[in-house]
């Protein structure tokens, strides 16, 4: 057996959803755009998974838009927000710990005339409302600031966050990232406040390929894609059922168990930083306020040996992001740590299956990391 400790890069999908695609590729494969009956019954299937995505997100079937996962949500939510509103303003807020789902597609408005503030975390990897209030000015359009840190584990106020903008700058739109929160942080986006939410379906057990973007009622945001007027015009394609269907399943399948699923990674957590705070030459880091994340570093131990060694053990973790690969934590370095605790850093993330006794497995591998270099 394997123990997996890298759900944050993705996670297994789950037997509901493996059972989804199949039914999909052999029972249920037209087009949903079809009006034969293959055609209907897929449609059927479809507005089933948008429903179920829907009651997860706490929103209505209607406002959930599918794409191909979060990186193009975050771009949607971007670009659109700022072809909307650009002739209103061109001051743009978010954070120097995002995803890079966000911050290139910053880069880019920058590139075209944009300015964007990026507001620096706390040594814990934390973005305060009173950093928020200070950078909003009146020609501020777009605030895009994620729910929980892929890195870090650090949650943010993002309720808070979106009724302060919306107070201090009426016209501006609010996205949040909520890739890393969903199942974790749970959320209503009728009530969160946020005008943009979004999620990916390879987070929470579905399969990757597929995500959805999460748009407030009677927020006119421009079409993202062009073509066949799917998606209600604002994402046009043929919609990948098999993918979207195994991710309503997936939400479907865990809905039930969620508060004991987070109390019960939460435990898991707490004893695995417990056990690492009693460990010679490991450091803990960040904030760890989601129940599936724990950021540490053995400093003067290069990330990579450490994943090879524990590996060996059967242990998979990973050195921050899977999408930073062979690159420095820009958000390590956005909380100031120092190039050795960075260099030395990984990830430990947690899903709703993971179990005790790989806790047990990645601390007994810690412990042979350590022992092996200093020999």
């Amino acid at each position: 057996m394997i123990a997996y400790l890298d759900n944050s890069a993705t996670t297994r999908p789950c037997p509901e959803a493996v059972e989804a695609i199949g039914q999909m590729l052999t029972d249920c494969w037209g087009n949903p755009s079809s009006v034969h009956r293959l055609g209907v019954e897929a449609h059927r299937r479809l507005d089933l998974a948008r429903r179920q995505v829907a009651e997860a997100m706490g929103a209505e079937p209607e406002r959930v838009f599918f794409t191909s996962g979060g990186t193009e949500a975050d771009n949607w939510a971007v670009f659109s927000s700022a072809k909307r509103l650009g002739r209103q303003g061109k001051h743009i807020i978010t954070t120097a710990v995002e995803h890079h789902a966000i911050l290139h597609p910053m880069q880019r408005l920058r590139e075209q005339g944009f300015e964007v503030t990026e507001l620096a975390p706390d040594a814990l990897g934390r973005i305060s409302l009173e950093q928020l209030d200070a950078a909003l000015r009146d020609d501020t359009i777009f605030v895009s600031i994620m729910m929980v840190n892929n890195e870090t584990g650090a949650v943010m106020p993002i309720e808070k966050m979106a009724k302060l903008v919306h107070r201090r700058c009426p016209r501006a739109i609010f996205h949040t990232d909520a890739v890393q929160g969903f199942f974790k942080a749970p959320f209503r986006a009728r009530t969160l406040g946020a005008d943009l939410i979004s999620v990916s379906g390879h987070k929470i057990h579905a399969v990757k390929g597929v995500g959805a973007l999460y748009v407030r009622p009677d927020l006119p945001l421009p079409a993202f894609l062009h073509g066949g007027g799917q998606e209600k015009n604002f994402r046009s394609g043929t919609e990948p059922l098999p993918a979207i269907c195994a991710m309503g399943a997936a939400c479907a399948a865990a809905l039930p168990t969620l508060r004991s699923d987070i109390a019960r990674q939460a435990q898991l957590r707490d004893d695995l930083i417990t056990r690492l705070d009693a460990m010679e030459g490991v450091q803990v880091l960040g904030a760890h306020d989601a129940p599936h994340i724990v950021s540490c570093a053995l400093p003067g131990i290069p990330s990579q040996n450490t994943i090879n060694l524990l590996q060996e053990h059967g242990v998979f973790v990973s050195a921050g992001s899977a999408c930073s690969r062979g690159k420095r934590s820009h958000v390590l370095e956005a909380l100031g740590l120092p190039p050795e605790v960075i260099d030395g850093s990984i990830r430990v993330s947690l899903s709703r299956f993971t179990e005790p006794w790989e806790i047990d497995a990645l601390v007994d591998g810690l412990e042979a990391v350590l022992t092996r270099m200093k020999r």
